[in-house]
């Protein structure tokens, strides 16, 4: 047993209790306030120009590219206003000396060829009678040139919905011609050079298209509120309300935008959420993880949850237990020790000692491993890890940590959902209640700063609804009325494929008082796919509308 004895106080060093997702949500409203007061905020809190999310009901066909590393994807998304579509797509990869051109012509001339060839393909009639019109000497027909949302996953200062001039290059490009430089204006001088039916109509981020996918794929009648990404890394986008986004007047070259919905969709970036470790957890596996990773200190709630980063935190503290002389971790005194009577051993060349050599479908395998003796884990630590005869006491010790960091994990992915949501105050209405009255403690405030009668009314109002149902009593219980959901799309390999992440961030809302059971079981998470194709293409639609009410 001192095997698992020591496997449980690793575990514990993961434990996230509920006061500490308390104090988390705090933190991050407050850091999300930060950030929509003033740029340079730890939290960027990026405002995307997008001011409108879909219903389901829209109609149309939309176009959608996204360069996101090596491979470049044209798409054309119909959609056909039931909040159902239909997707065409093909992708290329970037030649490697175009990554590094010495001019942005070149890649950008490259891009919009694929673009041209996709319509070939699969528009062909559509780009033939653009042909004719434009060799009969006649300008493009507005109503039948293509609205296109581009993604363009590398840093970008976005000062209009389809404005964004470039920071710098990641993922192996470097351009420095285009340093800079509007992409969208980039894009659409190679497009109009090739005289193709197409406007660039939106600059579009991942995460936000994650939330426009759901809003128009989700049932019922209320928009999404967040998009959120928990895969190999992690963001959300979620739909503010405008006058809280008080930057907005500083923003230096920013765009006009809809202000009639009184909404926009802001990109919150929260991956490096509390940077400054005022409330994050921080393990020596954490510490250690940072302090060799490629960006010390940036992306410190990212390094606690995402897929890029689950793996190798298991595999430090799997490692910590096997430099522990006194820990019988994947090692045996004599085969006697072990229960399949054999020696432990772990090869010297296993993924144990290599930096990021454990992946996060490691931890996935292992936590739904639920058979006999736990065979699965024992399977996998020989085939991934190269640990030969390991024991049940072994994978037990295994099973106990990973399921330690991927709790953590989820409840940390609580804390932002539950911040965004309680800061939206979308549980402070239902349809039986169309307003929730004052607290005690603001009803007490009023009458501190002399505010008797408005105290007084609040206590009247107070009474009222404590009389009042607060849930339609021709419901079965526990469900939920359609206009009282809060509606959450959320995209990405951790939370679709890991055993009971979905569980345990219920579970941490359940304890934030804010939210409770009560709350908790409004809050609907759907997944919402291909924010990069249709979200964009989404986007592209809501933009075109912007920019046909400013030519009106």
């Amino acid at each position: 047993m001192a095997l698992l004895q020591e496997a449980k106080r690793v575990a514990a060093e993961f434990e996230y209790s509920p006061a500490d997702v308390r104090k988390g949500v705090k933190r991050f409203i407050g850091q999300m306030e930060e950030g929509l007061q003033k740029t340079g905020a730890t939290m960027s809190q990026i405002p995307t120009y997008v001011t409108a999310v879909p219903n389901g009901t829209e109609k149309g066909l939309f176009m959608a590219v996204d360069l996101g590393g090596t491979n470049f994807r044209v798409c054309s998304v119909q959609l056909h206003g039931n909040t159902t579509f239909s997707l065409t797509q093909s992708k290329v990869p970037i030649p490697q000396e175009l990554m590094v051109a010495k001019t942005a012509k070149e890649l950008f001339s490259f891009l919009a060829k694929q673009i041209e060839s996709f319509l070939k393909t699969h528009h062909n009639d559509h780009f033939e009678a653009h042909v004719r019109r434009k060799d009969a000497g006649e300008g493009p027909k507005s109503e039948e040139t293509f609205d296109l949302g581009l993604t363009f996953s590398f840093p970008v200062h976005q000062i209009g919905i389809n404005k964004g001039k470039l920071i710098r290059w990641t993922k192996g490009f470097d351009i420095d011609d285009a340093i800079g430089k509007d992409v969208c204006a980039l894009l659409q001088r190679e497009i109009d050079a090739l005289g193709l039916p197409i406007r660039v109509a939106a600059l579009v981020n991942d995460t936000v298209g994650t939330l426009m996918a759901r809003s128009y794929t989700s049932p019922g009648k209320t928009g999404t509120l967040l998009g959120a990404i928990f895969g190999t890394g992690t963001n959300g986008a979620y739909v503010e309300k405008l006058d809280k986004i008080t930057k907005m007047s500083s923003i230096e070259g920013g765009a006009e935008y809809d202000e009639s919905t009184g909404e926009m969709i802001v990109n919150t970036e929260w991956g490096s959420f509390d940077n400054e470790l005022n409330v994050l957890p921080n393990t020596p596996y954490d510490a250690d993880l940072d302090k060799e990773s490629v960006n010390p200190g940036i992306q410190i709630f990212e390094k606690r949850i995402s897929g890029m980063f689950l793996g190798e935190i298991c595999r430090r503290a799997m490692l910590s237990l096997v430099k522990d002389p006194k820990c019988q971790f994947l090692k045996d005194e004599h085969s006697g020790s072990n229960d399949i009577h054999s020696t432990t051993t772990i090869a010297e060349n296993s993924a144990l000692y290599r930096h990021h050599g454990i992946d996060t479908s490691f931890l996935s395998i292992v936590e739904a491993d639920n058979s006999p003796s736990l065979g699965g884990t024992r399977q996998l630590l020989e085939r991934e890890l190269g640990v030969s005869a390991a024991s049940t006491e072994d994978a037990v010790a295994v099973k106990e940590i990973v399921s330690a960091i991927g709790k953590r994990a989820a409840r940390l992915s609580a804390v932002a959902i539950g911040a965004i949501v309680i800061s939206s105050g979308r549980l402070n209405s239902t349809s039986a209640t169309a307003e929730v009255p004052k607290s005690t403690d603001r009803i007490a405030q009023d009458i501190r700063n002399g505010n008797i009668a408005g105290a007084a009314q609040s206590t009247l109002e107070k009474v009222q609804a404590s009389a009042a149902p607060l849930v339609d009593q021709t419901l079965p219980i526990g469900a939920v009325n359609d206009e009282d959901v809060v509606d959450i799309g959320v995209d990405g390999s951790v939370v679709e494929f890991y055993p009971g992440f979905e569980d345990h961030i219920r579970a941490a809302l359940r304890e934030i008082p804010e939210i409770g059971a009560v709350g908790e079981k409004r809050i609907r998470i759907g997944i919402a796919k291909d924010g990069s194709g249709v979200g964009a293409a989404l986007i592209a639609l809501v933009a075109s509308k912007m920019l046909a009410s400013a030519e009106a």
